[in-house]
């Protein structure tokens, strides 16, 4: 089993524990960089649910997103699993896909580092 970094999970669980979405943060997780802002698991899952909702074939899968859940923890001690991304991008060569931003959700474990703050591109 791994060991998470528990300053990555300190800033998981105050990102819960505040109901905040203001807190940049950019990761590389499975080669991937992902950058953007993270978000309490409540409000990202009712954010997804939105936008599969406005779906006509997605619809469906909605609820998924809304069923009476607590946030994702393990057994043991409480702390968060997983970062939730908003407004997030994967950085790829000197642009972010998807352009407009979106919603990725990210193991704590997967990550193999990270930095404050979230990169963004100019073409100046």
């Amino acid at each position: 089993m791994s060991n998470p970094d528990e300053l990555l999970v300190g800033i998981a669980a105050t990102v819960e524990s505040e109901q905040s979405t203001q807190m940049s943060l950019t990761v590389v997780s499975g080669g991937a960089v992902i950058t953007g802002r993270l978000a309490p698991e409540a409000v990202w899952r009712q954010r997804v649910a939105e936008v599969l909702l406005d779906s006509d074939r997605l619809g469906p899968f909605s609820g998924i997103f809304t069923a009476d859940r607590g946030p994702d923890r393990p057994a043991g001690d409480g702390s968060p699993t997983h970062l939730h991304f908003h407004v997030a991008r994967i950085l790829q060569g000197s642009m972010g896909i998807p352009e407009t931003g979106g919603m990725y959700r990210v193991a704590i474990d997967n990550v193999t580092a990270w930095t404050m703050g979230d990169f963004s591109y100019s073409d100046q």
